[in-house]
């Protein structure tokens, strides 16, 4: 049986961007978009902020840009800073099945090699379409890793940051391709890249600023590891399934090859990934969707609020919801953008839920923790899921003793409710804007075209000066 690690070789080394359905190219899109969007967003925060001092003081070879920088650093180097930077403020998209975040492992490190490449082998200019192409391919295959990860048990309980944890070989095999590796090298780049593989959820529990790091540590991994494959350097071959390959070592031998390989090369995940209208982890979207439903439709005055009760599944309530004290009371910003109680009084509160809401500021508000002091939250077995994000129900109870509940089942940016290029493009201007005006919405205006039509753009270094 041939190792699914040398069939994802393969089928990044022979595919072609006409291999594309029309669906995955569009979505695709969406994501290179989005991922810029959060990416300038995230410039300055806690965690990317100290890492871009740490890059420039370390002083390397100018080869890729840092968003929001002149700074040129080592093509390793700018991808991690700029991955940090697009995790940051926790907007980024997800595919809710797998639990993970595709395009900051593959649209970040992508573009940093598209600087690179012509300046170490001399292939040429990368274009929109061999961007789009190797997005997708990375998308599809780190998804498909998720998906095949212990059938039956949430991603959340097995401990593992999956987006870290498979963001390794994702990004070696997504930049690898854009380096020219053939199928025997991409082999071998996946196998340096599994010999660093790692990522926790600990720092999720703890209110850690490593939960925005962690990916930054994986798309740098993974571009070394196909730089080293490139120079000749070889890793294990049978990384995934063999006796000491990923899935027996990390996930004790239990995973699903049939998802994992199943019309490789012919369906992709990545057209299963849901764009975030809220910056906060996925797993609060349905319990602020129901919330601002329920303020829209009986025009709720959040002061004359008694009570909110709060009902979702299993894996949520333990991850969302408790402890009490850090999610009722958020210590930080990471706090608060893992917290279904934050988000619920934010939206009750106002209306609306944005980057300003998750903000060290934002967490010390009085009126949102007076409205979190009035919450319940309860599991409800029949709202769980081992797989995507559960549906939550909202119930309010008023001063006078009114009470009204709404339950989402499926929460907006969904593939079901998903957004369009217009909302991409809406998200991205805000984006923009929320980052302080380094970047002018001349500039934010003219990428949104670019990446639009991608597809007919010879060179992407024209998209990625915009951002410098």
């Amino acid at each position: 049986m041939t190792d699914a690690a040398i069939l994802f070789a393969r089928s990044f080394a022979g595919a072609r961007f006409e291999d594309l359905p029309v669906d995955v190219v569009e979505i695709t899109k969406q994501e290179i978009l989005d991922t810029l969007g959060v990416a300038v967003a995230g410039f300055g925060q806690p965690g990317p902020s100290q890492l871009t001092e740490l890059v420039r003081a370390w002083n390397g070879c100018a080869q890729s840009s840092l968003i929001g920088s002149r700074l040129k650093a080592p093509a390793p180097d700018a991808a991690q800073v700029n991955a940090t930077m697009a995790h940051a403020r926790d907007y980024d998209d997800v595919h809710e099945s797998a639990v993970m975040h595709p395009a900051v492992v593959t649209v970040i490190p992508a573009l940093a090699t598209a600087e690179l490449v012509g300046k170490v082998n001399g292939r040429g200019p990368v274009s929109g379409r061999d961007l789009i192409t190797s997005v997708a391919l990375g998308a599809d295959m780190i998804c498909r890793l998720g998906l095949a990860t212990r059938p039956g048990v949430s991603p959340i309980q097995t401990g593992w940051h999956f987006t870290t944890l498979y963001g390794y070989p994702t990004t070696a095999l997504t930049t690898g391709r854009l380096l020219g590796l053939d199928e025997e090298r991409l082999i071998h780049a996946f196998g340096i890249a599994y010999h660093q593989c790692s990522g926790n959820g600990q720092c999720v529990v703890d209110g850690a600023l490593t939960k925005r790091l962690g990916p930054g540590f994986a798309v740098r991994g993974g571009m070394i590891a196909a730089l080293l494959a490139q120079a000749d350097v070889t890793g294990a071959r049978n990384s995934l399934e063999g006796e000491n390959g990923l899935f027996k070592v990390y996930q004790r031998g239990e995973y699903d090859r049939d998802v994992l390989t199943r019309d490789l090369g012919h369906a992709f995940e990545g057209s299963n990934v849901s764009l975030k209208p809220y910056p906060c982890c996925r797993g609060v979207h349905a319990s602020i969707d129901a919330a601002l439903e329920l303020r829209k439709r009986h025009a709720i005055d959040p002061h004359h609020i008694r009570e909110i009760v709060v009902t979702t599944g299993a894996a949520n309530h333990h991850l969302l919801c408790t402890p009490s004290e850090a999610k009722l009371r958020p210590r930080n910003p990471v706090d608060a953008q893992f917290s279904i109680p934050w988000g619920v009084a934010t939206a009750l509160l106002r209306g609306r839920v944005v980057m300003d809401d998750f903000t060290t500021s934002a967490v010390a508000d009085r009126e949102a923790l007076a409205l979190t002091a009035k919450m319940r939250t309860e599991v409800d077995p029949t709202l769980n899921s081992s797989r995507g994000v559960e549906p939550a129900r909202v119930k309010l109870v008023m001063d006078d003793g009114k009470s009204w509940a709404v339950q989402v089942d499926l929460a907006r940016g969904s593939p079901g409710k998903r957004l369009s290029f217009d909302d991409c493009a809406h998200k991205f201007h805000d984006c923009v804007s929320f980052a302080g005006g380094w970047m002018t919405q001349a500039n934010a205006g003219q990428a949104v075209e670019i990446v639009m039509n991608l597809e007919n753009v010879e060179d992407v270094r024209e998209l990625i000066e915009l951002f410098a």
